[in-house]
């Protein structure tokens, strides 16, 4: 170190320069570099001269490391990120560096704790901002800016402290100085009143010199404020042009859009049939909003049958009293208590999720256009509860199953199976964590037939694909079952989840059979911002007895619409096509219900094609959710009923979810378990396809059929695989035997995956 300028610190001040020699790489060595520390932040250059322009590293000291190799070297580490391996020019000079980097650590560390609080108070970065141009950047320059004036504001109330200390100092010395008279003690007295006079005048100054530094700093980050509000209001204008531009540019395109269909119907046609077969990567949900299918006004009460050319009058004799439905709804009383026996107390509140920051994009940017069942992923992004455990959560609104099972009207019961098939959405519109792939074998049961009537079994019954057999069977006349199989595309921006298979629901009293479909889960923003969900398409609830019908349209989210949002419309038909009843509503709030009582033929719509105005009553409410428990955000926004579904309970099967290892382990915050847990789960499932595999493998050459490939010959447990009667599909339908084996307590059958 050629040219030492490491001054002490004045003490207004936090600022230490001077030439360290750096350590560069093996063939250059050590290289003399230009240090600066200064608040909190130990920065170099490679001269003076580049302080203004070029920085070529900087270590943040609050979170740093100090350590001293030798007499002359010294080491500054942040954890791995940056190490600066550093020497001095003598012993006496390190040490200097080393007092200097230790207070400038400390006061950092200090002030990083003292504004924990307060940094909360700025808002985050907006999902829409690019990464580090965001608010956040701007309230952290603004965070360091206000400590850096609070330093400030210290260093002068030091300083006035020691100015009140020193002048009270002389001011007695002069007292007593005047009280003596010329003797020998005149000039002691004299020699201290100049010391304490030049301790006053060192002090003074520092205090000028803070107040300079202050000021000054206010002043320049006043002119750069200035700038940055000014900045921030030309961006918010010009948006506000864009913005506008677009919304006129969408407005144009529509009235394009709208005379070229109308202009040739037989050329929409064929553009429409071009364009359904698009990849599904080009799917943009933000797109243009589209049109009802058909519009609803209310009707005159007292309602009069007239005839016209496009007018469709429904017969009074279908549903005479429009409080039909209504006494459904009060009509069902639950048993009485004298016949149930006392329920079990059921879990409320499951412990809290751990804060552990796990950045998604780092996972899933090399899994684009994979099986989401095929991407390893570590507990973080899940919840404590499996697929199987997911899939009961239908249940959630069963007593709308109940009411449907007392209908006398086939439309009115089909009311109620439509609201059921919206309902099982209810509980995803928070829920952004991952469900625990089942394990093949895996069971769930949920009895609840001492509660609620019910009594639910599902069973994962194939591994890839992925796919889980459910059954329910209900003492109040209706039996549930589904085969459900995921599949999921990662598209880069969302992530797409399309469930396939068929639910159906059976009512015993009438052999009324009604199936439907799921609709498509999107999981928003995967790169940046803040995980939304969204569900969009279209599905139908046949009643496959009567032949009546639901067509369910769920709205996918558009910027441009102006309908709430989540909205899902629906329209009750009988099997002639004629509509009775209107269902609107929201998936992730309730679902209301109109009596239909007259249609007519409006204008014609977007495609070219004129939309039904139907007259209805008033709307009425057939479904709403339930709010969720306190504190839900602390516990995966789990509802009442999801905070049981993992509760440990006796006499189940060793294949049940609520004894898998790793969930568990995740369910009590146990994250680095849970993970090398969930390893060993899935390898211990691999070794067991392999050895299913070699099995195949040795049978076919014994039976010397040299047809075919291989194919997996698991067989489920609880479930067997048929052609279903209704649909044709080939699918898993329970073969019975689960409840009789929970009786007798015997699970010999039962494989051993955990």
């Amino acid at each position: 170190m050629s040219e030492p300028k490491t001054p002490s610190p004045a003490p207004a001040g936090d600022t230490y320069k001077g030439w360290v020699f750096k350590w560069t790489n093996y063939i250059k060595g050590y290289q003399r570099r230009w240090f600066v520390l200064s608040n909190g932040l130990l920065s170099y250059y490679r001269t003076q001269a580049e302080m203004g322009h070029t920085c070529r590293g900087t270590i943040n000291l609050a979170t740093a490391t100090i350590a001293v190799d030798d007499a002359c070297n010294f080491v500054i580490s942040n954890g791995g990120a940056q190490t600066y391996h550093l020497k001095a020019s003598c012993e006496v000079e390190r040490q200097r560096w080393i007092t200097a980097l230790e207070l400038a650590k400390a006061k950092a560390a200090r002030m990083q704790a003292e504004s924990d609080d307060s940094g909360d108070d700025f808002p985050q970065n907006s999902p829409s901002a690019p990464p580090g141009q965001g608010v956040g950047s701007q309230s952290s320059e603004v965070q360091s800016t206000l400590r850096t004036l609070g330093s400030k504001v210290d260093d002068l109330s030091t300083c006035n402290d020691l100015i009140s200390k020193h002048g009270s100092a002389l001011q007695r010395s002069l007292s007593e100085l005047d009280s003596l008279r010329l003797t020998g003690e005149a000039g002691d007295k004299i020699r201290q009143v100049t010391e304490r006079a030049t301790l006053f005048r060192i002090t003074s100054n520092a205090m000028i010199n803070a107040c300079r530094d202050f000021l000054s700093l206010a002043q320049a980050h006043s002119k750069r404020w200035q700038k940055a509000l000014q900045a921030e209001r030309d961006q918010r204008v010009r948006l506000e042009d864009t913005l506008e531009q677009l919304a006129k540019q969408h407005n144009h395109l529509e009235r394009a859009f709208k005379s070229n269909t109308s202009a040739d119907s037989n050329g929409s046609a064929t553009a429409k049939g071009e364009g359904s077969d698009e990849d599904d990567d080009n799917e943009f949900f933000d797109a243009v909003e589209e049109a009802p299918e058909f519009i609803t006004v209310p009707a005159d009460p007292h309602f009069h049958k007239r005839s016209s050319s496009n007018v469709s009058v429904f017969n009074s004799d279908f549903c005479p009293d429009d409080q039909s439905l209504d006494e459904q709804l009060t009509s069902i009383n639950p048993e009485s208590p004298q016949s149930m026996e006392p329920m079990r107390k059921r879990r409320t509140k499951i412990p809290d999720k751990p804060n552990y920051s796990l950045n998604l994009w780092s996972i899933m940017k090399n899994c684009i256009g994979k099986e989401l069942s095929k991407i390893p992923m570590p507990v973080n992004f899940n919840e404590p509860i499996s697929m199987l455990q997911r899939l009961s959560e239908d249940l959630e609104y069963y007593e709308l199953l109940d009411k449907a099972a007392k209908c006398q009207s086939s439309l009115e019961q089909l009311c109620y199976v439509a609201a059921f098939s919206v309902s099982s959405y209810s509980t995803t519109v928070h829920r952004t964590g991952k469900p625990f792939n089942p394990l093949l074998g895996e069971t769930f049961e949920l009895d609840r037939r001492r509660e609620t009537g019910y009594r639910s079994l599902c069973e994962q019954v194939s591994h890839h694909p992925p796919a889980a057999a459910h059954h329910v069977i209900s003492d109040r006349g209706w039996t549930l079952r589904q085969e459900i199989a995921v599949a999921s595309k990662f598209r880069g921006k969302y992530l797409s989840i399309m469930p396939l298979g068929t639910i159906h629901a059976v009512f015993n009293k009438t052999n009324h059979h009604y199936t439907w479909k799921k609709v498509t889960t999107t999981v928003h923003n995967i790169i940046v911002g803040k995980l939304w969900i969204d569900q969009s398409g279209e599905i139908d609830v046949i009643n496959h007895q009567t032949g009546d019908r639901c067509h369910l349209k769920f709205a996918p989210y558009s910027y441009f619409s102006r309908d709430v949002a989540r909205k899902v419309t629906g329209v009750v038909m009988d099997k002639d096509g004629k509509a009775h009843y209107i269902l609107s509503g929201t998936w992730d709030e309730k679902m209301e219900f109109s009596r239909v009582m007259q249609s007519t033929m409006g204008e014609n719509g977007t495609e070219g094609r004129q939309k039904t105005v139907y007259q209805t009553l008033k709307a009425k409410e057939l479904w709403r959710k339930n709010p969720l428990p306190e504190g839900a955000e602390t516990m995966y926004f789990f509802t009442h009923l999801a905070l049981t579904l993992n509760e440990p309970e006796e006499g189940v099967a060793p294949t049940d979810s609520r004894r898998r290892p790793d969930q568990r382990l995740m369910e009590e915050g146990q994250w680095d378990e849970a993970n090398a847990e969930k390893q060993r789960l899935e390898e211990k499932q691999r070794g067991v396809r392999r050895e299913r595999e070699r099995e195949a493998v040795s049978q076919r050459a014994a039976s010397e059929s040299e047809e075919g490939t291989y194919q997996d010959n698991y067989t489920a447990q609880w479930f067997e695989r048929c052609e279903d009667p209704v649909t044709g599909e080939s699918t898993h339908i329970y073969k019975g035997g689960y409840w009789e084996a929970k009786e007798r307590g015997s699970w010999e059958s039962c494989p051993e995956i955990y």
